[in-house]
């Protein structure tokens, strides 16, 4: 059975040994500062992070050791408790991903409450969740890391009623000398500088509980602004143990992050859980992913690093099994692939590219992460994973009066997830007490509404069979639909928007949208796409095509059906792919028990090789029908 904290966890089978034992009875740490103590106490000398600078510097990182990480902690969190930081008080993090920024999000932790943003995101967007998080200290990418992020910080700061705002270093950029800009009324400094007099040895406040809240992440939701869902440190301490007993971070695993560190991905997958085990995280540079230096040298980075266990999107994995395979990469036993649908295609294209297998998992910010995991010894295909240890699951029918009837196992409905790594709720509002949480709808006993369509067999694994919830996702990246409905019904020729996910060969979802307009009206769909791409607060949400209507499809009871829409969508897209195959002779798109399918229709005899090809490059329900 393995110790208490390092269970047996090699297949399905194992689930009900592990689950014998209370998860109370176990012995995790209470937080996830804790969780770095233990670390630093365990593997002192280990080194935790290698942090390249970018995809050209992939051979020259800035190393730390666990114990060196914990004192740079200690630095860190001490300087934001003397800027007046206390347990119920956020601090924002913008910046991308460097070596200072891991330190500064677990300082935060251990200070206040950290609350990653992305910098993409607009300034009014940027402005809202500050302004929610209730934060008084910005800790923001310097001018020699990001300078656009350092202009926007600093423009954004006196508006927020920031009062400090503390800049990070690129990576291995050595000691601070330049001096920065002032800003009026607010204080301005280099963290590494004003970390550097304080103590290493301990943290001078008072440290966290299990139930003090420890992130707020920004999350896609059914309203125009993202949402900040609450993370306590339980929450995230519970669910990082679980990614940790897996086969994924075995005891020699060193483990490559380049995911953003505003996604709770990063977070949990790449930091915390390693910390479980005292391993070695080797993390890319500021543009993760998007590096084409990186993805030109991966190979020789894992040979170089023996990676044995990444995690990444989709559309990574496309791009790097058409990279050549120039190096010795015997030693990556696990690529973990999740965030938006995994086409059948991108799959056998990276599996027989590199003779690893794909490892599928599912999750979400609201139960913190991960949620569920495949076995890459026990594949069960078509399935995104077992639900982890202590996380229950089940699919219930949503009555049209709002109440629930669970299913038996097998039977299609929402799932719902229940467990210690269900979120408190969303930020709702702010008292002196700290913030005011509210599941908005989401939980009911216990249990969090995933608005995800499902089916769960009888060992706990998880088939997924379309979603509930609007939101669209474009290579990992979710858009909230709304953010595009607003846009185009302030347009003054638009009498009703609604925007939803085509499936695409590349980005696994882009955003299109339907309107219809005034009678008097006649804009073009060319001049709405192009006033929602101009108007949207970031370009990954501007629609693809904006297609004008006399009519939006409607439920009997008078609600917007997107459902319909998703099935155009997916009609044009399969019918655009397939339109030199002259073996097709229809496609259309329909809705059957809440999911969306493509029906291909071919020719009696024909070819069913080259549409079997196309379709399973797509991350979409399909069938084929003879003519």
């Amino acid at each position: 059975m393995g110790d208490l904290l390092s269970p047996t966890y090699d297949g399905p089978g194992d689930l009900a040994a592990i689950e014998a034992i209370p998860l109370t009875d176990r012995g995790l740490p209470g937080t996830t500062y804790e969780l770095l103590v233990r670390a630093a106490g365990l593997w002192p000398d280990r080194v935790a992070l290698s942090v390249l600078p970018d995809g050209e510097g992939w051979e020259q990182p800035a190393e730390r050791t666990h114990a060196q990480l914990l004192m740079d902690v200690h630095r860190y969190a001490n300087v934001l408790h003397t800027l007046g930081v206390r347990r119920t008080d956020a601090v924002a993090l913008l910046a991308p991903n460097c070596d200072e920024l891991v330190t500064a999000t677990l300082a935060a932790q251990l200070a206040g409450i950290a609350a990653p943003i992305n910098s993409g995101l607009s300034e009014d967007h940027i402005a809202e969740l500050l302004r929610r998080s209730g934060a008084r200290i910005l800790v923001a990418a310097g001018p020699d890391l990001a300078p656009e992020v350092w202009e926007r910080a600093r423009e954004l700061a006196a508006d927020a009623g920031i009062e400090a705002v503390l800049a990070l270093s690129a990576t291995g950029a050595g000691p601070v000398e330049a001096e920065l800009c002032a800003i009026d009324g607010i204080r301005v400094g280099h963290l590494s500088a004003l970390a550097a007099g304080q103590p290493h040895d301990a943290f001078v406040g008072e440290p966290p509980s299990a139930a003090d809240l420890a992130a707020l992440f920004h999350t896609g939701g059914t309203t125009g602004l993202p949402k900040l869902a609450a993370h306590t440190h339980a929450n995230e301490v519970s669910d990082a143990w679980m990614i940790s007993v897996t086969g994924m971070l075995h005891d020699d695993a060193v483990i490559f992050a380049a995911l953003p560190l505003f996604h709770v991905n990063a977070l949990l997958v790449t930091v915390l859980g390693p910390l479980f085990r005292g391993l070695h995280v080797i993390w890319a540079g500021p543009q993760g992913y998007r590096d084409h230096a990186l993805l030109s040298n991966f190979w020789k980075l894992v040979e170089r690093y023996r990676v044995t266990t990444m995690s990444a999107v989709p559309t990574v994995y496309s791009v790097l099994a058409g990279h050549p395979l120039d190096a010795d990469i015997s030693s990556l036993r696990f690529a973990v692939v999740g965030a938006s649908p995994l086409p059948l295609a991108v799959r056998d294209g990276f599996e027989a590219a590199t003779g690893i297998q794909l490892v599928e998992g599912y999750g979400l910010t609201e139960a913190t992460c991960v949620s569920a995991l495949s076995f890459p010894h026990h594949p069960r295909r078509e399935s995104v994973g077992q639900r982890l240890p202590y996380q229950q699951v089940k699919t219930v029918k949503v009555t049209d009066d709002g109440e629930w009837v669970d299913l038996p196992a097998g039977q299609v409905g929402v799932l719902a997830i229940s467990g210690p790594t269900v979120f408190p709720g969303y930020v709702s509002g702010r008292s002196p007490d700290g913030p005011g949480l509210d599941g908005l709808g989401k939980l009911r006993d216990g249990w969090l509404d995933t608005g995800d369509l499902a089916w769960v067999d009888p060992d706990g694994f998880i088939h997924l069979a379309g979603r509930a919830k609007d939101l669209i996702i474009r290579g990992g990246h979710n858009i909230d639909p709304a953010v595009i409905e607003n846009v185009l019904l302030a347009h003054p020729a638009v009498t009703a928007a609604q925007a939803v996910g085509r499936p695409d060969l590349h980005a696994g979802e882009v955003p299109v949208a339907f309107v219809t307009v005034a009678s008097e009206a006649n804009p073009t769909p060319e001049e709405l796409r192009a006033w929602a791409a101009d108007h949207v607060p970031e370009q990954a949400a501007a629609p693809k095509t904006v297609t004008v209507l006399d009519a939006l499809p409607v439920t009997r009871v008078g609600k917007h059906f997107k459902p319909a829409l998703r099935a155009e969508a997916t009609r044009e897209a399969v019918a655009d792919a397939l339109r030199d195959i002259a073996s097709v002779t229809s496609v259309r798109g329909a809705v059957e028990d809440g999911a969306v399918v493509a029906v291909v229709t071919l020719a009696r005899g024909a070819d069913q090789t080259p549409v079997r090809e196309t379709l399973d490059r797509f991350a979409i329900t399909w069938r084929l029908e003879l003519s």
